[in-house]
């Protein structure tokens, strides 16, 4: 029989748990036109590299609408804030479901992109202040953990909806999620005060912390690098691997699978060797990215290789994500947002220049490509953050 304190910290973590449910979805949708691109652009007869702007234009939005959506509602209670979010979330995907076109689809995603930019301002920093005691870092691994999996479930599973029924269908299940989450909230989420909103007269201030604008240009360049890549992950390994469809699903199982993995590693040894992730996963992620086309000659090698890189990205998100909270204690949510913001903005450019690739040379040079943007990364990681990161905030 449950004890009342064994019942008490159940009700601590239902809100968190939660808040990972919102993350799922929300994962869920940004990557679902990974998995289906090569529907998405059949359906509309148009190029695999034009589909893939849905997910370039889709991630500039964010860029360029974390900072000031997160302004504009920086007094907001950040009950109603969620709450709203994941409403709109919602009633956007039904948008997308409906999409008579590709330019009308295209703006659905922007009215989703507007919402992704507010959750994933607010998601990190309101698991820090919900978590139970002691426990922030495992709060900040379930919201990575929301993340995974949607990339083991979420992705694969909106994939084969697409595949045997309709990549419509998947957009209306998304939906059909984001309204029952946003039940849940309404019922078991606690109020959480905006204690200290940040007003628009200290932006500066933040702008000139030069550890944090470090972050930023790390992640920008990070997150290009992979997503040129990743982004052309589906019509590459069907392609250049040769995998068939459900191997290919497989594959994007374990990406997600590796997410999991890679929030335990962080959650258990992150406070120990803070320093080694960064520069361990930031070599990694260039090593995997160069060898992704040679990978492809066997089925259990790509496998692998898409394994370790699926440890590596997460390992980064959650450094990061650790290290804003450390460096911005005060202006967490505003730093977040530019991060979400910058994260972002890799996402959008590696797309594009992906999108290059394939067109003006050829799918399998895609990690070639990814790798010399990765290694410039670590070469700056090496050379300039990891000193700033050494200073106390």
């Amino acid at each position: 029989m449950q004890t009342p304190a064994n019942r008490t910290t159940i009700r601590e973590w239902l809100p968190l748990i939660a808040l990972t449910f919102s993350a799922f979805i929300f994962n869920t949708s940004e990557f679902i036109p990974i998995g289906l691109l090569s529907d998405i652009a059949a359906d509309f007869s148009i190029s695999e590299a034009k589909a893939g702007m849905l997910i370039s234009i889709y991630a500039w939005f964010v860029a360029l609408l974390s900072l000031p959506l997160m302004l504009l509602a920086s007094k907001m209670e950040y009950r109603k804030l969620l709450l709203w979010t994941v409403f709109l979330f919602a009633a956007c995907q039904i948008l997308s479901a409906l999409a008579p076109g590709y330019y009308v689809l295209m703006a659905s995603r922007i009215g989703v992109a507007c919402t992704h930019a507010i959750f994933w301002s607010i998601a990190s920093p309101l698991a820090v202040r919900i978590a139970p005691k002691g426990k922030i870092t495992t709060a900040l691994g379930m919201i990575v953990t929301g993340t995974s999996i949607a990339m083991i479930a979420g992705l694969p599973l909106g994939r084969i909806i697409g595949l045997y029924l309709s990549w419509r269908i998947t957009f209306v299940c998304i939906s059909v999620a984001a309204f029952l989450v946003f039940l849940l909230l309404t019922i078991i989420f606690p109020k959480v005060p905006n204690a200290n909103p940040f007003p628009l007269a200290e932006l500066p201030s933040l702008l000139e912390n030069r550890t944090l604008l470090g972050i930023y240009l790390f992640t920008a360049l990070t997150t290009t690098a992979h997503y040129t890549g990743y982004s052309y992950i589906e019509p590459f390994l069907g392609q250049v691997a040769g995998l068939g469809e459900n191997w290919i699903t497989f594959v994007l199982v374990t990406f997600g699978i590796s997410g999991i993995f890679g929030s335990f590693l962080f959650s258990r040894y992150f406070g120990k060797f803070p320093r080694l992730f960064i520069p361990v996963t930031s070599a990694g992620l260039a090593v995997f990215m160069l060898l992704l086309r040679v990978s492809a000659y066997h089925l259990y090698t790509v496998i692998l290789l898409c394994f370790l890189w699926g440890i590596a990205i997460t390992e980064f998100s959650l450094v990061f994500q650790a290290e804003i909270i450390r460096f911005a204690p005060r202006a967490t949510t505003i730093a977040m947002s530019i991060f979400s913001g910058i994260f972002n903005l890799g996402i959008g450019t590696g797309t594009l220049a992906g999108g290059g690739v394939c067109t003006w040379l050829s799918i399998p040079y895609i990690g070639y490509a990814g790798g010399a943007i990765a290694i410039i990364a670590f070469i700056y990681c090496i050379a300039k953050l990891l000193p700033l990161l050494k200073a106390e905030p």
